[in-house]
């Protein structure tokens, strides 16, 4: 249990409490609530990045850090969709919620796929990009839960201020990006696959040829017939 993996499993126990969170049973005064959900959940996705770099940097890189790190991800992102669908509905319909779901669903199974032919499907830009798109579109609808708009600077509490910051208007257009972002990645790492289990398969069938071809040649080799 070294540190990259000891940030792993933290990310891990957010999850129940950022469901707390964002239940009706916390006990929220004023925007408490949102405030505090949105801290957690930035905090826990800075370490995802986090355990990754110290992972590679201490040379930590461990089979339970693999396992873990791609299942803290998952819960954690899911975990966000699901409970903000009660949270605040009028952003994150269902749809989205199974979107994100099915998208994870797809690339665990093609992931499972390929490491038992024997390749991997590296991570694309455009998944990196999905992870980022997915944390903004979180914390967003968590803070459109409290906010349409947020002024920064002298006069804030009347509604004046230096900058206008339309949260509600950054929250909807992550959301849809979001699954517009996942459905293209689902679809790259689809091709990625496909591309990748024609040529393993292409090639293991050359192998077993060639196996099946060097026993036949074994079977045939013998004394032959009148020999003394």
């Amino acid at each position: 249990m070294n540190l990259p993996n000891s940030m792993t499993m933290s990310r891990i126990a957010c999850v129940p409490l950022l469901i707390w969170l964002l239940s009706g049973s916390f006990p929220a005064h004023g925007h408490e609530q949102e405030i505090v959900a949105s801290t957690l959940f930035i905090a826990a996705s800075i370490t995802d990045g986090l355990d990754g770099y110290l992972a590679r940097r201490r040379g930590q890189i461990t089979t339970m850090g693999m396992l873990l790190d791609p299942l803290a991800d998952k819960l954690l992102v899911t975990a966000g969709y699901v409970c903000l669908i009660s949270f605040n509905p009028r952003i994150v319909p269902p749809w989205i919620a199974v979107l994100v779901i099915g998208r994870e669903f797809l690339v665990s199974g093609l992931r499972s796929i390929a490491a038992n032919e024997g390749f991997t499907i590296d991570a694309s830009e455009i998944g990196k990009l999905k992870t980022v798109i997915q944390i903004v579109s979180v914390v967003a609808a968590i803070l459109d839960h409290g906010w349409d708009a947020w002024w920064i600077g002298p006069g804030w509490q009347q509604g004046t201020g230096w900058f206008f910051v339309p949260v509600h208007v950054i929250a909807v257009t992550a959301i849809y990006w979001m699954a517009a972002v996942s459905i293209i990645s689902a679809v790259d790492y689809f091709v990625g696959f496909w591309g990748k289990i024609d040529h393993a398969s292409a090639h293991n069938r050359r192998k077993r040829a060639s196996v099946l071809s060097r026993k036949k040649a074994v079977v045939t080799v013998g004394p032959t017939a009148g020999g003394a």
